[in-house]
C-alpha cells in the first residue's frame, strides 16, 4: 500500500503567525492561522482536515459494507464534527460526531443501522482516532 503524506509550513509566533497546509498530491491546500483554528477566522485548520478525512473514510467503508451485504448505495453523504476542547492535558480532540445519510435502495432501517455501526468500527480513521476520542454516529436512511 502507498504511504500518504501532507505538509505544513508555519511562519511567526502562535497567535500572530500563519501557515499553509497541503496534501501530498496538492488536492487540498489551504491557509491556516490561530484565528482559523481557535476562533472563527478565515482559512482551514487541522481539525477540519481530520473531519474531512474521517467523513471520507467512513463514507467509503459504509458504501463497501452496504455493497458487500447486497445493497448498492446511490449515495452516502457524511459530515464529521470534530470537537476540540480544553482539558487538563491541554487542547484535545475529545469527540467526533459522524452524521450520515444514505440513499440505499432495498435496505431496511434495521440492516442500515447495523451496517453503519459496523462501518464506524471498521473504518481505518475511526480505528485510529477511537482510542483517544469518543466517536458517535447518527445514521439516517434517505
Amino acid at each position: 500500500m502507498p504511504i500518504r503524506s501532507s505538509s505544513a509550513r508555519w511562519q511567526g509566533n502562535l497567535t500572530e503567525g500563519s501557515g499553509t497546509i497541503r496534501t501530498g498530491k496538492g488536492g487540498v491546500e489551504g491557509n491556516y492561522s490561530f484565528k482559523s483554528r481557535f476562533e472563527e477566522g478565515e482559512g482551514t485548520n487541522p481539525e477540519e482536515l481530520i473531519a474531512a478525512a474521517h467523513a471520507g473514510c467512513f463514507s467509503m467503508a459504509f458504501s463497501k459494507a452496504l455493497a458487500d451485504a447486497g445493497f448498492t448505495p446511490t449515495s452516502v453523504e457524511t459530515t464529521a464534527k470534530v470537537h476540540l476542547d480544553k482539558t487538563d492535558a491541554g487542547m484535545t480532540v475529545t469527540r467526533i460526531d459522524l452524521e450520515t445519510v444514505g440513499d440505499v435502495p432495498g435496505v431496511d432501517a434495521e440492516q442500515f443501522q447495523k451496517l453503519a455501526a459496523a462501518a464506524k468500527e471498521g473504518c481505518p480513521i475511526s480505528r485510529l482516532l477511537s482510542p483517544g476520542a469518543e466517536i458517535t454516529l447518527d445514521a439516517k436512511l434517505a
